[in-house]
């Protein structure tokens, strides 16, 4: 299997299909690159170099102990890219992926990344503060950790009904550090240092990430931010709704 070692130790697994043109896509907590599969098939298929990885404690990376938080999430998709040498890279991200996303580029620069789309994703905020009070309180996330730490098979079933199975092939430790990583990362600052041209696309039926706390204002705080919103669509959308999904991702790509 193709693999980047980081430096601090840590296989990270990726897939690289096609030339032309990378698109490099960051997958949801607790997911793989496997999640991916419907949009690399779709953009290898129109000449696209197709690029994903499994993030650290997810799918078939390394299942380490540590490092389950956005910095080394986005130092290990900077590795990523600086191994493979991208240029001109479109970044695609999807839940805890559109923070990833957001995180490396405004911690390692525009120099490799021609735009971005974060779908569905967890900017700005997720938890509830005193200066984000339309979050989710802590609580919820406090819970998440109890019911993943219980049972974790079980905890992936009933929050999802059966996607979430990809989650058991990552480790337990990485999934359960992984909540704090993508509900108390305040990306805030990150957003507004963002200059290429970033696709916001969120369904306003999203049960995990809420609609209204999220896309609207991600898309405010981004310098060349646009906002596309769907009706009814739900946080899984580039599943539920590929085709949709991936002609609108084409169409920024082009445009």
């Amino acid at each position: 299997m193709p693999t980047i070692k980081t430096r601090d130790g840590v296989e990270i697994y990726y897939k690289d299909w096609g030339t032309g043109q990378p698109i490099v896509f960051s997958h949801g907590w607790p997911l793989s690159a496997d999640d991916w599969d419907t949009q690399m098939m779709f953009f290898f298929n129109h000449g696209f170099r197709v690029i994903a990885h499994d993030r650290r404690g997810h799918g078939r990376s390394s299942q380490t102990d540590g490092g389950h938080d956005m910095d080394h999430y986005a130092d290990d998709l900077g590795a990523l890219t600086a191994h493979l040498d991208l240029k001109d890279a479109v970044h695609v991200g999807h839940s805890t992926g559109g923070g990833e996303v957001v995180h490396y580029i405004a911690r390692h620069g525009e120099g490799r990344v021609a735009k971005a789309a974060i779908l569905s994703a967890v900017p700005p905020l997720m938890v509830k503060t005193a200066a984000n009070p339309g979050g989710l309180p802590k609580e919820v996330f406090d819970g998440l950790q109890a019911q993943l730490a219980a049972s974790r098979s079980q905890f992936y079933y009933d929050l999802a009904a059966g996607p979430f199975y990809e989650g058991m092939m990552g480790g337990a430790k990485a999934h359960y550090d992984g909540i704090v990583a993508f509900s108390q990362t305040d990306f805030t600052e990150d957003l507004k240092k963002i200059a290429v041209p970033v696709l916001v696309m969120h369904g306003d039926d999203d049960q995990i990430v809420p609609y209204a706390d999220s896309g609207p204002l991600s898309a405010k705080l981004l310098k060349k931010g646009m906002l596309k919103t769907y009706k009814g669509f739900p946080h899984g959308m580039p599943t539920t709704e590929a085709a949709t999904i991936n002609a609108d991702l084409l169409a920024f790509v082009k445009a």
